[in-house]
Parts: structure tokens; sequence; C-alpha cells
């Protein structure tokens, strides 16, 4: 087993395995033996397990979820979550109880210890719930043709928010639905989401419509992949070719592209605190962006086919990697003072040729300016 070190991004894979990244090192660590794995091990969902994110929670496909601890670097609990249809479409931890969602619709507290688990029908389709960082007994839910609710765990006969589908478009056709990810903006109720038909729409609990107050599109691809920027005044979201952008929720307008993405888009988080975010999807690498100038700070390719990823909320990455750096420029000043201190020696027979190559240099300036010479006499006459 690989020994503990201090990783910035947790991806998992579909075959299974837990991948963790130093990107001071630029080390990428499988946590997960190989050997073992089977398909109904891959990894849909992930969430930390505790603040001081010491437990990586895995969603599995089979409807297990594993816990590793950060710590140990190894694999310390297993929860047998099954319950409903379809793999994890989300995964929570509320007061030390887990809380699940599969594509079914069922939406499900699991209490440690007790038989009495709550059990919410969010509908069929769902492609995302998500819990409220600030607020962890609220949830959002949506998928396909169903569109956004908002739940509230201690009150969970009927969800608190029930969003209402936007009006006819301009041939009188219902507008399709199909919601595959969404976030809460920080400190406010406001929720964002992303659609299948390249819509970006916000909405608000506290305005008196249910319908979207915005609504931007973005490109012409399935938007797969959200994640709201710290300041929550801009939203990044993925397409399915890998198209990427940052969306202003102020003004409605596309504020910059992110490039870089081959494949399509499985997952986003932006940093909590830093202006960083991190992608990744079918193109098998992890990306990290900077927000302030567009630039592409990391990529690493991992192998194997992402799904999901977390990035660790520290702000202050280790620079581990600056002895080794120091020692190389170290070893290249004093060789260059070695060269430098030693003497010049001249070989006779090169000498000779240089000194012959310059008389024939000379001559031949002068047979040019003789010659210059002549022509101009020749013109004057």
């Amino acid at each position: 087993m690989a020994a503990p070190a201090r990783n910035h991004v947790w991806v998992g894979t579909e075959t299974g395995i837990l991948k963790g990244i130093n990107l001071v090192k630029k080390q990428a660590t499988n946590y997960t033996e190989v050997s073992s794995l089977t398909r109904d091990q891959e990894v849909n969902v992930l969430c930390f397990g505790d603040p001081q994110e010491t437990e990586v929670l895995l969603g599995c496909r089979d409807g297990t979820v594993r816990v590793f601890n950060t710590e140990k670097s190894k694999f310390t609990e297993f929860h047998e979550c099954r319950g409903g249809e379809g793999v994890f479409r989300g995964l929570g931890v509320l007061d030390n109880a887990l809380v699940t969602c599969v594509e079914s619709g069922l939406l499900k507290v699991w209490k440690e210890g007790s038989n009495e688990n709550l059990e919410i029908q969010a509908g069929p389709g769902v492609e995302k719930m998500r819990l409220c960082d600030a607020e962890r007994h609220k949830v959002g839910t949506g998928g396909k043709e169903n569109d956004l609710k908002i739940w509230d765990l201690q009150r969970p006969e009927e969800p608190i928010f029930r969003a209402k589908n936007v009006r006819n478009d301009w041939l009188d056709l219902r507008v399709p639905v199909w919601i595959r990810d969404l976030d809460f903006i920080p400190e406010s109720d406001k929720v964002v989401t992303c659609t299948s038909y390249h819509q970006v729409r916000l909405y608000d609990p506290c305005s008196p419509q249910r319908r979207p107050v915005l609504e931007v599109l973005f490109g012409e691809d399935p938007l797969t992949a959200l994640s709201v920027t710290p300041d929550g005044r801009s939203v990044v979201v993925g397409s399915s070719h890998g198209n990427m952008g940052v969306i202003d929720l102020r003004k409605g307008r596309l504020l910059c592209a992110l490039k870089g993405n081959a494949g399509s888009v499985r997952s986003i988080q932006c940093h909590k605190s830093m202006p960083v975010v991190a992608t990744c999807g079918l193109d098998r690498f992890m990306r990290l962006h900077s927000l302030n100038d567009k630039k592409l700070l990391h990529k690493i390719y991992l192998k194997s086919r992402l799904n999901c990823l977390l990035l660790t909320s520290q702000d202050k990455w280790e620079e581990e990697a600056s002895t080794p750096i120091a020692e190389e420029e170290v070893k290249e000043e004093e060789e260059d003072e070695v060269w430098n201190n030693m003497e010049t020696v001249d070989d006779k027979t090169s000498s000779k040729k240089r000194k012959e190559a310059q008389e024939v240099n000379v001559e031949d300036g002068a047979t040019e300016n003789t010659t210059k010479k002549k022509k101009k006499k020749k013109k004057v006459i």
C-alpha cells in the first residue's frame, strides 16, 4: 500500500480505481488494488466524509459506499446502500448519516445504527443530487423530464421549491427538460443548473415566480457538468464535446472560454478560495485551469476514463518539489565554473589554418574593393 501523502485532487474512474494527485510533485497514485476490480466497482460519485477531509467516500455502481482514510492511505469501511434502480447520482454526509440518491429517484438518508431510514421519491430519471454546503439539510435534485426540486430533509413530505418549466417556444411547443448538473450559490438561496439542451438556468426560490430568473445558452452541445466560482458571481460549465466556459450570472454573458479538453467533461469543481478549477472526463486527463488568466496550470494523464473528482479546500500547497530543483541548479553552476576556469589550449595546425583563411579573406576583400573602384571610375568616364 502506498505511503500516506497529501493529495490535492481525488479522482474516481470507470474501472473502480481511486486516484490521488499531488500537484506539487506532479504525481498520481492508485489507492485501489487493480487485480481485485470488477465492472461493478465503477466509481460514480465522490464526496468528503468530514470537514477535515480525512475521509473520501466512493459511491460505486454495485450500490456500495466505500470509505477511504487519507491519513492511513487505505479503505477502512464498507456500507451497503442498495435501494432503487440505477447508479448513484449523488452522495453526501449529514450528521454522520449518508445521503444517497439513485437514478430511479430514491433519495435516502442512511442513519447509522437505525433501521428507520428516511426515504424520499424525487421522481424518475434523476441525473444529479447535491447537498447545499451552507445548509446541509437542503438538497437539490433534477434530471430528464424531472425539473429542479429543493428538499428540506427536516421536512421531507414535499419539496420546499419545485421549478416550473419555461413557456412554450415560438412554435408553441413545449420545451423539454433535462437537467444534467446543479449547484447552490454560496451565501444565497439561488440554484444554478445546466441541461442537455445547452441551457444554463438560474433559479431563485425567494422569487414569486418558479421559472428561471436567468437563462443563458452556451454552445450547441449538451452541457454535462458545472461548478460555481467561490465568489458566487459566475459558473464554470462543460459540454459533452469538451468545451468549457465561464458564465457571468449577474449579466448573463460569457466571460471567457477554458481550452484544452478533448473529450466529454464529466466533473468540474472550483476551489473554495483559490481562483482555480479542476476538470476531468472521458479523455483520461485531469486539468487545472486558472480563472484569472485562463491558463492551463496542470494536465495529468490518468490512463482510465474519469467520472468524478474532489478538489481539496486547502489553500496553501506545500512546495515539496523545490529542493531537487535547487540541487540541479547548483550542479549546473558548479559545472559552469569548472569550464570557465580551464585554460585554453591552441592547436598549432588549427591556428595555421585560421591564419591562412584570414589572409584569403583579406585578399578577397581587397579584390572586391578594387573591382568596385574600377566600376565607379568607369561610370565617371
